[in-house]
């Protein structure tokens, strides 16, 4: 049976407010699955394994990498992440939609491995709210903040490439047009005709109606 789930690929820079948008989607609406990464990188405190991260060591993520396990991967900050095609496959053969976190450079990938994906691009209202959010975290220093602030510009030149722009100025409207898109994306004839396809197969039916009967 075809899959009748969708991928919805989010990217957006650091301090966007990405994260925060898809915990609060996923707690929105059901059937919304979400893809487990796989990294190289070591457990911060209070990550569960499974949860958070798959963490395995560079040995590991190579061989899966060799078996064509990852839709995307790519390598931050010396580190490895990919996605890991059997666990989406699943969720999607199991009728639930899937969302990925992901950046520019894995979004591309994710696109050209699954062609029927949505993608969804994160602004933040301006440079200077970005600076904000990120020196609010609290948790890096100057150094690193200038770093992503880099990043960023290089993430954001890429926005022309998703399917969908939303500014997460006030987090309430941006977390309303993400539900918008998801649900608009539910929709679509490529996932309803497959859904649907007993109720269409049954109005299509050459049968004889019962004369005088309302069916309003």
């Amino acid at each position: 049976m075809a899959s009748t789930g969708t991928i919805f690929v989010v990217s957006a820079p650091s301090g966007a407010g990405k994260t925060s948008l898809v915990q609060a989607v996923r707690r929105r609406l059901p059937g919304l699955g979400f893809s487990v990464s796989y990294t190289t990188r070591l457990p911060r405190p209070g990550e569960v394994h499974g949860e958070h991260y798959y963490f395995v060591d560079k040995t590991t993520f190579a061989e899966l990498m060799a078996h064509g396990e990852f839709i995307e991967q790519a390598q931050v900050f010396g580190e490895y992440y990919g996605t890991s095609r059997s666990q989406v496959q699943a969720m999607l053969d199991a009728g639930k939609d899937v969302i990925l976190e992901i950046d520019w450079q894995g979004a591309r990938m994710a696109r050209q491995a699954m062609p029927g994906c949505l993608s969804v691009f994160i602004l933040p209202p301006s440079r200077l709210a970005l600076q904000h959010r990120l020196r609010g975290r609290g948790s890096e220093d100057e150094s690193a903040i200038a770093k992503r602030l880099a990043d960023a510009r290089q993430e954001i030149s890429h926005y022309n490439e998703y399917d969908y722009l939303i500014v997460n100025d006030d987090m309430q409207e941006a977390l309303d047009l993400f539900e918008a898109v998801i649900q608009a994306g539910r929709q679509r004839m490529a996932v309803q005709r497959i859904r649907q396809a007993s109720l269409i197969q049954a109005l299509l039916a050459d049968e004889v109606i019962e004369h005088g009967t309302d069916y309003r």
